[in-house]
C-alpha cells in the first residue's frame, strides 16, 4: 500500500507532511529525508487508531505525477489487509478466533501493527476469510 503525501515547507523552514487519504496522519521534518522517515511512523499510528476505533481503512489514492508516496512495511500491510478483509466479511475478532481455534489475545496481536506477528499466522487468518497472502520481490526504484 503506497499512500501519497503532501509536503509543504512552513514559515520555520520545517517540512510539514500530510496524507490526503488519512487526514489524521501528520508529521514534520527538518528536511525531506527526515519528513518522509517520520511520515511512515505517522501513517502507522493513524492506521492503528483506525483499527482500535473499528473504522474502515482508507484506500490509498493514485499519486499525482512526481508526488512522493509512503509505503507500509510488508508486515503492517498484511495486517491492514487482514483487518480490511475482516471488515468486508463482517467477521469480528471473536469469530475469527473461533474459526482459527485460538484465543482472542492472539487475534489482538495479529491486528496490532506494532507486534511482530508471524506470516504463517497471518496466512492462516486470511485463509479462513477466503483470502491468500501473496509475497513478491521487485527491483528497488
Amino acid at each position: 500500500m503506497n499512500y501519497p503525501v503532501k509536503l509543504v515547507r512552513d514559515s520555520n523552514d520545517a517540512i510539514l507532511v500530510d496524507f490526503p487519504d488519512v487526514p489524521e496522519a501528520h508529521t514534520f521534518g527538518e528536511d525531506m529525508e527526515e519528513a518522509l522517515m517520520r511520515a511512515g511512523e505517522a501513517l502507522e499510528s493513524a492506521l492503528s487508531a483506525y483499527i482500535e476505533l473499528r473504522r474502515d481503512i482508507p484506500a490509498p489514492s493514485k499519486p499525482k505525477r512526481g508526488q512522493p508516496v509512503v509505503s507500509l512495511p510488508a508486515l503492517v500491510d498484511a495486517k491492514v489487509r487482514l483487518y480490511s478483509a475482516m471488515r468486508a466479511s463482517r467477521i469480528g475478532k471473536a469469530e475469527l478466533a473461533r474459526r482459527l481455534n485460538c484465543h482472542l489475545p492472539q487475534i489482538d496481536r495479529l491486528l496490532d501493527l506494532n507486534h511482530n506477528s508471524r506470516l504463517d499466522q497471518l496466512e492462516a487468518a486470511l485463509r479462513v476469510l477466503g483470502k491468500r497472502l501473496v509475497v513478491s520481490v521487485v527491483d528497488a526504484a
